[in-house]
């Protein structure tokens, strides 16, 4: 008779949870957890990328103003 040890049957229960996990990180047909969150960490890039911008364009308006207030300035 060939019958399963305990050891090979555990084994064999954890290669069934590891692929199931596998399959929920990387996807199965649809995207996994590891692509959701790729994309969520790209969004948030974007999104610092923007702040960095309107930061560079109000400290531009606001030398701009300061410009402007010094040239007109009574002496």
């Amino acid at each position: 008779m060939d019958m399963m040890s305990t050891f090979e049957a555990q084994v064999l229960a954890d290669l069934s949870v590891m692929k199931s996990q596998m399959a929920s990180l990387l996807g199965d047909g649809q995207p996994g957890r590891l692509s959701l969150l790729e994309e969520r960490v790209e969004r948030h890039e974007l999104s610092v990328q923007r702040v960095k911008g309107f930061a560079g364009a109000f400290g531009l308006l606001f030398t701009l103003l300061q410009l402007v207030v010094e040239w007109l300035r009574p002496r």
